[in-house]
């Protein structure tokens, strides 16, 4: 086994540097007193005050909140089904075609879904707004949940669900009983990393949001444009918080349902 190098730390070092250090400067950078975001002037967190009592950036939220709520519940209930479908659909006709089409929205530029996804609103006469934004994040981010719950059925025990079955549990009644409390971890898992999607989502909302359903991302891009305001250091401090603590749930959910699940193995193999 090598052992860890210095080239290996610094080398990790310079990488996570990259990638946080811009973060951390913009976390702390929200709590200075002064309107000019480059110069430090003293510790203050009179922007978070500021923030609240904007009704523009909070009507954003709400808009923001609501379509990520939505979306990614419906996103979760559709891509568990598709999940399910083509883990143990067996091979019927039409599998590759559905496969492909369903994985297709992770690799394709968000620009060209955003724009086919307009020009089809358009077409039958559906105005833009909530329920666009909400269909056009479930379109993006139910593959991402297929993905998750796919691999995690894949390494799933059939013989427990052949055992219900013979037990007389109906194929709903096994799914409902076996399957699924067995599956919540990466149903869970899937529909945090569908809601932190939608919420950081700027390119699909701006072809399919309407006037009246401007979302958090496209009302900090359009501010940002006028000036980096010391509110969008907050602002985004905030979406930071709430973004880590979805991945730190969702990481230790998946981390619990490991454990449990060797935890039950070792017992099984014991008796």
């Amino acid at each position: 086994m090598r052992r860890f190098s210095w080239f290996n730390a610094t080398s990790l070092t310079l990488g996570f540097a990259f990638l946080y250090l811009p973060m951390l400067i913009l976390i702390i950078y929200s709590f200075n007193g002064g309107r000019n975001v480059a110069i430090w002037a003293g510790f203050s967190t009179k922007w978070y005050g500021e923030l609240f009592r904007d009704q523009a950036f909070l009507d954003a939220a709400w808009v923001t909140l609501r379509v990520g709520l939505m979306s990614s519940t419906l996103a979760t209930i559709l891509g568990t089904m598709a999940a399910y479908v083509i883990v143990r659909g067996g091979r019927f006709k039409g599998r590759t075609v559905m496969s492909g089409m369903l994985y297709a929205p992770i690799v394709m530029p968000e620009v060209i879904t955003g724009l086919s996804l307009l020009l089809l609103f358009i077409a039958i006469g559906l105005d833009r707004g909530l329920v666009t934004i909400v269909l056009a994040h479930t379109t993006f981010t139910m593959c991402f949940v297929s993905v998750v719950v796919s691999s995690r059925l894949v390494t799933f025990d059939q013989s427990l669900e052949e055992a219900a079955l013979d037990l007389g549990c109906t194929p709903w009644d096994a799914f409902k009983s076996v399957t699924l409390p067995i599956i919540a971890p990466a149903v869970i898992s899937g529909w945090l990393l569908a809601f932190t999607l939608s919420l950081d989502d700027l390119v699909l909302a701006s072809f399919v949001s309407g006037p009246s359903s401007t979302t958090l991302p496209i009302k900090i891009f359009s501010a940002v444009r006028l000036g980096v305001s010391p509110k969008i250091n907050a602002l985004s401090t905030l979406m930071i918080a709430i973004v880590a603590i979805g991945v730190i749930s969702a990481s230790l959910i998946n981390k619990r349902s490991v454990t449990k699940r060797l935890k039950d193995e070792q017992e099984a193999a014991a008796s």
